[in-house]
């Protein structure tokens, strides 16, 4: 059953609202596609929003409009951008007192926060706002959308029993080199799924890394444009992965994986 979202004397709630996942990416799918129905109507009556950037939050609230109304004109919604330098850093260390984003939530109204693409706070932005949340005593409530890290560890056939996300590789290729090595020594001793991601425009420099650096009988999952008609998901050992040529393109977004 769907929440009640109408504006309540006590303190609002805060909804996880999920993205999907073509946000920048040249083809776009059907909203309903990605998103239940229950969660697109949550999003058409939030008056309130904390989110990574206004200008897709309103295209994204376009789209949930062509199928469940706006409870307001989109021109009337309230959206809080989280600051630029949460994007870069990241908020999950606890350094950024998102609080003050919380203020309509404080004072009685439902708010939902999204990101850019999938669920806020897990590969995106986010966590430092539902902290703030939970230190405000609000009520915090996930919606069902997709989410590609878990998507691409279900289609891979590596260890979904025991895995762990570690966010971005290095940049240089000497510290990325090394960090792949340490995350292949520890998926190999443990059986722990170890799984990334990179920006798309450098898809085919960290590809070429992992096929570099990894030994030949290691697995090495790759999942692009999930979601999206052209969605691919593939796992092979290196030595397999070597003779092939079809590495994600510089811009879909894609989620690497290894393991044995």
């Amino acid at each position: 059953m769907m929440p009640d979202i109408a504006p309540r004397a006590e303190q609002g709630r805060l909804f996880l609202v999920p993205a999907p996942l073509d946000f920048g990416c040249d083809v776009t799918v059907a909203l309903q596609d990605t998103l239940p129905l229950a969660t697109i109507r949550v999003a058409a009556r939030l008056q309130h929003w904390i989110c990574e950037n206004a200008k897709t939050t309103r295209s994204y609230l376009k789209r949930v409009d062509a199928i469940e109304p706006l409870d307001q004109p989109l021109q009337s919604l309230q959206l809080q951008e989280l600051p630029r330098e949460v994007h870069k850093k990241g908020d999950h260390l606890g350094e950024f007192d998102a609080r003050p984003l919380l203020a309509p939530a404080v004072a009685g109204h439902d708010v939902g926060l999204v990101s850019e693409a999938g669920m806020p706070a897990i590969a995106d932005p986010g966590a430092s706002v539902v902290r703030a949340a939970h230190a405000l005593g609000l009520t915090v409530i996930p919606l069902v959308g997709p989410v590609s890290l878990v998507l691409v560890l279900a289609a891979s056939g590596l260890n979904g029993q025991n895995f762990a996300f570690v966010g971005y590789l290095p940049q240089d290729p000497a510290g990325r080199a090394k960090r792949i090595r340490e995350l292949e020594a520890l998926a190999l001793a443990t059986g722990q799924t170890q799984l990334f991601i990179e920006t798309p425009y450098r898809n085919a420099a960290i590809v070429q890394a992992l096929l570099q650096t990894l030994s030949p009988t290691t697995r090495l999952a790759i999942g692009s444009g999930l979601t999206l008609p052209q969605a691919h998901v593939r796992c092979l050992s290196v030595r397999q992965w070597r003779s092939q040529d079809a590495p994600p393109d510089k811009h879909t977004p894609a989620v690497f994986a290894i393991g044995r």
